[in-house]
């Protein structure tokens, strides 16, 4: 299966043209059918902790052009949006998850709003790990500060997932972080792992990119490095398959 992950500088809560950025980028790709297209933690408003402001007109607005650009590039879609919560001026951070028919398939809501930022005032946290059938992979999208806690994939893994989907709003100042964390996710899960970053400036940071696909052995596949574009790599479940079985560390936890 083909993996493009979407590389770029969201401009602060401006959802339209952020929209028209992503769809400027994937159409300069030639997408293959039934591929995997993964944008970067709430890309349409860039890491706003304000949720008035971005879930005006959610989830209707972000979920609208998700679901049209998988329709439109016939694959899956993953991307990371503010979602309205009952309480007043709370929300969820969440990843949204589209088939090629353009339907809703999965919100998965962050377990693990960052405190030292601030967000666990505002992102309430979700309570369940999701596991996706996409193509030939078992698939749980994680979101961010949630790359911190290994728990949250080791307890996917009883679910059979074998693709891990990482979005991120990630400091350029913690960038190292970022590449060790998605590294040993995949190699302690023997799966892939697919983060997707964010490049450029806010009010508050300098993000690092380095959207990158790792292999369940812990090689990187394809590294965005700090460019704006569309970081693509081949993916292939036999691989996981083959190596579990060769090295059988997830069969000992699993049993």
């Amino acid at each position: 299966m083909k993996i493009y992950g979407i590389q770029f500088d969201s401009e602060w809560n401006n959802k339209e043209a952020n929209f028209n950025l992503v769809s400027a980028l994937i159409k300069k790709q030639i997408v293959h059918q039934n591929s995997l297209i993964v944008l970067p933690e709430m890309f349409a408003t860039g890491f706003c902790l304000d949720p008035e402001s971005t879930t005006k007109n959610e989830p209707q607005r972000t979920e609208l052009f998700l679901s049209d650009l998988a329709r439109e590039m016939e694959s899956w879609v993953i991307g990371g949006m503010t979602y309205p919560a009952k309480e007043i001026g709370k929300a969820y951070n969440t990843a949204v998850t589209f088939d090629p028919n353009g339907q809703s398939i999965s919100v998965y809501k962050k377990i693990h709003p960052i405190p030292i930022l601030g967000e666990d005032k505002v992102h309430l946290e979700g309570r369940t790990i999701e596991n996706l059938s996409i193509g030939s992979f078992n698939v749980t999208p994680a979101i961010c500060y949630d790359l911190r806690f290994p728990e949250l994939f080791r307890s996917a893994l009883q679910s059979g997932t074998n693709l891990f989907v990482v979005l991120g709003c990630w400091p350029k100042s913690r960038i190292n972080h970022w590449v060790t964390l998605l590294k040993a996710r995949a190699i302690e899960n023997q799966s892939y792992v697919v983060g997707v970053n964010r490049i450029g400036k806010d009010e508050d940071f300098e993000y690092g990119g380095r959207t990158m696909v790792v292999c369940p052995q812990g090689e990187i596949l394809a590294d965005g490095e700090e460019k704006e574009g569309v970081v693509e790599a081949t993916i292939d479940d036999s691989l996981v398959n083959d190596w579990r079985t060769q090295f059988p560390v997830v069969r000992e936890f699993i049993r």
